[in-house]
């Protein structure tokens, strides 16, 4: 795991709920369970600022970093589709993109990331389909025109044209056997912070998903769908294994050595 991706974990699973700040000398003590070292924890701090998801702020602790409006709308978007908090049922409609054209590369590869991290799949380069729209859209402004569409066919053929279920599928088998050794390596007894490491490669793993799985619904996923009992095992872990993980976040942010 690297410092940017453990910085958005955090201030997503603890932070945000915790005011969404903290100060420097905390996030290296945060991060440290991890193997992160404090220069690495630094640049992506840096990084992270100057891409607009952090803005530094003077805290009683010392100099800190905040969360940033757009910062905010994306830790909750991922936070409802981890944790799958106001799940919306499907109408039977497709959210459709057609895209303007991006002349510079690496915007276009950055709107291509955005887009399927909100669960938007390409039929082609400027075309887009999702199960749902996003409300991310209007803030990411998104160079697109919009419809809501209905498919003339069988939307089993569609999705497996947009997604590689079979890829998806096998990415939860794998993950759910490593999450289980992952697991299994703690001791009785743990103390808060390999609990809080643990816990952490756990979400991540799992949040990584949301750059995979658009979130189809049940009724367009083959029988058996390795994700359900995935996701399963996961709520299950991620809930036992909270309290030790949130007690030992509390304990850094108040300074604690």
């Amino acid at each position: 795991m690297n410092a940017r991706a453990a910085l958005f974990d955090l201030y997503g699973d603890h932070l945000r709920t915790r005011g969404g700040r903290a100060s420097v000398a905390a996030l290296v003590r945060l991060l440290s369970p991890l193997d992160i070292a404090a220069p690495a924890v630094r640049t992506a701090i840096s990084r992270m600022v100057r891409q607009g998801w952090l803005d530094p702020v003077r805290l009683p602790q010392g100099p800190g970093y905040a969360v940033t409006p757009k910062c905010e709308r994306r830790l909750d978007e991922a936070a409802a589709r981890v944790y799958r908090v106001g799940g919306t049922r499907w109408t039977g409609r497709w959210h459709m993109l057609v895209l303007e054209p991006v002349r510079d590369r690496a915007r276009r590869e950055r709107l291509r990331a955005d887009l399927s991290f909100l669960g938007y799949a390409p039929l082609t380069e400027t075309t887009w389909i999702g199960p749902h729209p996003s409300p991310e859209l209007d803030a990411l402004r998104v160079p697109a025109h919009r419809f809501d569409a209905v498919f003339e066919g069988d939307p089993r053929e569609l999705v497996a044209r947009a997604w590689d279920l079979d890829g998806i599928a096998r990415a939860y088998e794998d993950w759910l056997a490593s999450a289980v050794d992952l697991v299994g390596s703690l001791p009785g007894g743990a103390p808060d912070h390999l609990v809080f490491g643990v816990r952490s490669r756990l979400v991540h793993g799992w949040r990584n998903f949301l750059f995979r799985d658009p979130g189809l619904p049940a009724d367009l996923l083959p029988p058996g769908w390795p994700g359900d009992k995935a996701r399963a095992f996961f709520e299950q872990e991620a809930a036992r294994l909270l309290p030790a993980a949130a007690a030992f976040v509390d304990h850094n942010l108040d300074g604690a050595p």
